[in-house]
């Protein structure tokens, strides 16, 4: 898999190069993408959620509305809370899932236009540095808690990091299985070996299954939803927070669920489809259905984890904590031997 080089050549290729950066970074799959995508992802949520209560739901733009209103009211500063970090952690969150969301392995829809992927935050071991990057917002809600000199944001925030350290462990396990597989720690070439090899996609179900629920739990959905639950603690680590700090956090969440969704159709369902590079049709047709199949499978998880939050009932915090230790770890342990023992074994599959 070639990256393509911003430096050097013709000058046809650096005017292309340019134009790919300016595409990347800014329209597809860039920040105006991505920001409409999480917002819309948002709104399929709530209509999926409505509809399992047999409710109409909320129409395709209200949570553009919402982010608007919101940018737009009035912002208040507890006296006692640390200020700086009270107002610039939604920056740094928000930074982080978006530096996160960049290292998916997106280059392979430009392959199609330019003959090679442009794959500028990929790496070997980016896989790692992803999931430490989509900690940081949860951390980040556990500061703003913690900050906020406010009782229920305290709770709120204690219970945040509570979570954290249940679900992570599981998260990354569930993660190294498709690693370990595919005999590399970055995320486009993890892609690229499912698709030249489907039939072991079927051996990181476990994991595929475990990443889902610690998804939701990182996420803090019903059943997961503790740290924020509004018969207790109002709105958690958030409840000091208004307008634009409270638009930008509830922006950064929608983006958790849309990168958390499309790691996870990347690195179990198999991201994109490889075979379309061979197929005789358009460029542009490839760049399209390629993309249409990745962010198809990233919106197929996005609904399982709705249904999830329209199915269950909240649980308390040390039957969340039990549940992670007891049966996400070791689940995901196992899912790591199974991929350990068929890497390793010669002609499982």
């Amino acid at each position: 898999m070639r990256i393509l080089q911003i430096e050097g050549g013709d000058e046809m290729d650096l005017i292309l190069s340019t134009i790919a950066v300016i595409i990347f970074f800014v329209l597809f799959p860039g920040l105006v993408f991505i920001g409409s995508f999480g917002l819309f992802a948002e709104w399929f949520d709530r209509r999926i959620y409505a509809r399992a209560q047999n409710r109409v739901g909320p129409r395709l733009a209200q949570p553009f509305y919402d982010f608007i209103k919101l940018m737009a009211k009035e912002e208040l500063v507890p006296e006692k809370a640390d200020k700086w970090m009270f107002n610039y952690l939604p920056v740094f969150m928000f930074a982080a899932v978006l530096t996160a969301y960049f290292m998916l392995p997106f280059g392979f829809f430009f392959y199609p236009i330019f003959g090679e992927t442009i794959d500028f935050l990929s790496f070997e071991g980016d896989l790692v540095v992803f999931l430490y990057l989509m900690t940081i917002p949860t951390i980040g809600l556990f500061l703003i808690g913690w900050t906020s000199s406010s009782l229920y944001a305290v709770y709120g925030s204690t219970r945040t990091m509570s979570q954290l350290i249940a679900y992570e462990v599981p998260l990354l396990l569930a993660g190294l299985g498709p690693a370990v597989l595919a005999g590399t720690w970055r995320m486009a070439g993890i892609v690229q070996f499912f698709n030249e090899n489907p039939a072991f996609l079927f051996v990181n179900v476990l994991g595929f299954l475990v990443a889902l629920v610690a998804l939701q739990a990182k996420l803090e959905r019903i059943p997961f939803d503790i740290p924020e639950a509004e018969t207790e603690l109002a709105a958690g680590s958030l409840v000091e927070y208004s307008g634009r700090r409270y638009a930008m956090t509830r922006l950064v969440v929608d983006l958790e669920m849309v990168t958390g969704a499309a790691f996870i159709s990347a690195i179990f369902l198999g991201g994109y489809d490889g075979t379309l590079y061979s197929i005789q049709i358009p460029a542009v047709a490839q760049f399209v259905i390629g993309a249409l199949l990745f962010f198809l499978k990233t919106i197929l998880v996005v609904f399982i984890l709705s249904i999830i939050k329209a199915t269950f009932a909240r649980v308390r915090i040390d039957q969340m904590v039990a549940f992670s230790w007891k049966w996400l770890a070791p689940l995901a342990v196992v899912n790591l031997l199974i991929s350990v023992f068929v890497k390793v074994v010669p002609g499982v599959l």
